[in-house]
């Protein structure tokens, strides 16, 4: 990695934590976890923006890439075929992580969860209708859940802005620089990057609120690693950020499941259970060992255009004397 690279990558990081910082002051200054729930989502998406926001200061202004949309992975959208493949495994596979990590937690007795009757998710449904004063629910329960899987899919589209703006930072800019140090630690330090950037949120209690401070900040690097390793295998297997995004924005949006399955009246302690805590853990880790012995980790080979096999054209004026010196 040449001296360039590392003063971008410093470039890069400071914008974006410092962005992120700036963006949660007022949790920090007011009630923090404790805030209205619109102030905290408000505060959760605008953070998700400075990634991209640095990643753009850099092709833009500092770095002053020529080919910009194709650094960060925006652009060329083919092949085609490649990219349909990889955007699919983008929306399910993390799906998946996270509906596969809620009988694993079960097994292990740390999801306290209700498979059969949803009396969780039948408990919250009927607080929030207290709550807006609708009265009680009218729809059958096991029908709603249905509902509710189904449009996990469609979810990764609903939320794919937001996710596209820490993926633009995270996997579309950062993965790609650290690449020359290897594939295992440049999935492991844009990981260790990633799960530190949260660092303002999770420190008030975001995510892991009955922790203390250091270890869910420390809970979010392990996932980070994890996760964000098989957002990277989609990044450099597609070769576009694309992929990368609707991972990240499905894996949001499953993470609703979480209640779905849970038993009413029961905690959930997010270091243990659920794609947070370490049995949520367990597959991904096993995924990716899986990716990284098999190769998956490598960037296709771009191939050429008509433009670039065709040979150059020979110089005249260089045949034309060569063939005076002949003479």
């Amino acid at each position: 990695m040449s001296g360039r690279d590392i003063r971008s990558i410093t470039i890069f990081l400071s914008i974006a934590f410092v962005l992120a910082w700036i963006i949660a002051l007022p949790l920090w200054f007011g009630d923090g976890i404790d805030s209205p729930t619109g102030t905290i989502a408000t505060v959760a998406v605008a953070t998700m923006a400075t990634p991209a926001i640095a990643a753009l200061i850099m092709v833009f202004f500092v770095d002053r890439d020529r080919q910009k949309a194709r650094l960060l992975g925006l652009w060329p959208l083919k092949p085609v075929r490649r990219l349909v493949k990889y955007s699919l495994l983008g929306i399910f596979v993390p799906i998946a992580l996270v509906l596969v990590s809620l009988p694993i937690g079960a097994l292990l007795g740390v999801y306290p969860a209700d498979f059969v009757n949803f009396s969780g998710f039948e408990q919250d449904l009927a607080q929030r209708a207290q709550a807006a004063g609708t009265g009680e629910l009218t729809i059958d329960l096991g029908m709603l859940v249905a509902i509710q899987l189904l449009m996990l899919p469609v979810a990764a589209f609903l939320n794919l802005i937001p996710a596209l703006g820490e993926e633009l930072g995270w996997r579309g800019w950062l993965l790609p620089k650290l690449m020359p140090l290897g594939t295992v630690p440049a999935i492991v330090i844009s990981g260790v990057i990633w799960g530190l950037w949260h660092a303002p949120m999770v420190l008030l209690g975001y995510n892991y609120p009955d922790a203390p401070g250091w270890l869910g900040l420390t809970m979010m690097v392990g996932m980070c690693i994890l996760v964000g390793a098989v957002f990277g295998w989609l990044r450099l297997r597609s070769n576009s950020v694309w992929p990368a995004a609707l991972a990240h924005a499905a894996f949001n949006g499953a993470a609703g499941t979480i209640m779905i399955f849970s038993m009413a009246g029961e905690y959930i302690d997010t270091t243990q259970a659920t794609p947070l805590g370490w049995t949520g853990w367990i597959v991904p880790l096993a995924l990716v060992i899986v990716l990284v012995a098999t190769g998956q980790f490598r960037r296709p080979a771009v191939a050429q255009t008509a433009a670039e096999a065709k040979p150059p054209a020979p110089d005249l004026a260089v045949s034309a004397r060569g063939a005076g010196n002949r003479r």
